[in-house]
């Protein structure tokens, strides 16, 4: 054999496992693309949004009877505010996911987006309202002073000279509370049901907080422990609270004017407090 056939027979050795290669190529590269087809196609539907509602998450601190509480008979989250949520999810047609978290927390987690709404019988001021927004007022109150049932020199807020007040942390009541001259202390606490046990044991001499939790709390756990005295303090509203510029906002104002209208607020009112709303 010449060198030129030797030459010959290299060259269609190579040209040959050349195209073997190729081949080899096409086959894998098909292989991949049919793979990732059906990936391709079922894509949309994991991501589908039609017809899905819309969920949000709901900041709520938990320790607000009678408007929003954990039910240690149905281990789920209850009360008046609850209610209303649940009326509100239904007829603007969204679920939600509700976030427990301290009082203190729902005002810069609505700021930093980490909440869509904060539901916490909240009251409504000009401070707060430069920082977030809120719904249209649902809820009328305002401040109680508590003392223990056998309180003979308390009466009133002018009484309060020289006294311990218990409260909670981050509400209008500390911030009422702490305003009144010659209070000796105002001792605030994460959790109202602490400042209401400083009063039973004595060392606080009187509580300041909404109404609709004294009151009720007076009905259960503190009958006959405990007593309100002087007249309803700094008249409040209250408000479900959203960031700056939340487009939610208007569409739960709307639902709330039907529920004022049409007697499903009266009807959740009845149930938590026993009575009609004043007209």
């Amino acid at each position: 054999m010449t060198k030129w056939m030797h030459m010959r027979s290299l060259f269609l050795l190579i040209a040959a496992f050349c195209l073997l290669v190729a081949g080899c190529g096409q086959s894998n590269t098909a292989q991949t693309n049919q793979a990732a087809e059906p990936n391709q196609a079922a894509a949309p539907a994991d991501g589908q949004t039609g017809g899905e509602k819309k969920k949000i998450v709901i900041g709520t601190d938990t320790n607000f009877v009678p408007f929003e509480f954990l039910n240690e008979k149905t281990g789920e989250y209850d009360g008046f505010d609850i209610d209303l949520v649940k009326a509100l999810a239904e007829e603007i047609g969204f679920e939600y996911e509700l976030k427990p978290m301290d009082f203190n927390g729902l005002i810069p987690a609505l700021q930093t987006g980490n909440i869509d709404m904060a539901v916490a019988g909240m009251t409504i001021t000009d401070e707060r309202s430069k920082v977030i927004d809120f719904s249209i007022p649902y809820y009328n109150a305002g401040l109680l002073i508590l003392v223990r049932q056998d309180e003979q020199e308390i009466k009133g807020l002018e009484d309060l000279k020289g006294k311990v007040i218990a409260t909670k942390q981050g509400t209008s009541s500390y911030d009422f509370s702490v305003k009144i001259e010659g209070v000796k202390e105002v001792v605030p606490f994460p959790n109202i049901d602490q400042a209401y046990m400083e009063l039973e044991k004595g060392s606080a001499d009187a509580v300041i907080f909404d109404s609709p939790n004294v009151l009720y709390y007076i009905q259960t756990k503190g009958k006959d422990k405990v007593k309100t005295v002087g007249n309803l303090l700094e008249g409040a509203q209250f408000g479900f609270a959203f960031p700056k510029g939340s487009e939610l906002r208007g569409e739960v104002d709307e639902a709330l004017k039907k529920f004022l209208g049409d007697g499903t607020y009266d009807k959740l009112y009845e149930k938590w407090f026993g009575t009609a709303p004043a007209k």
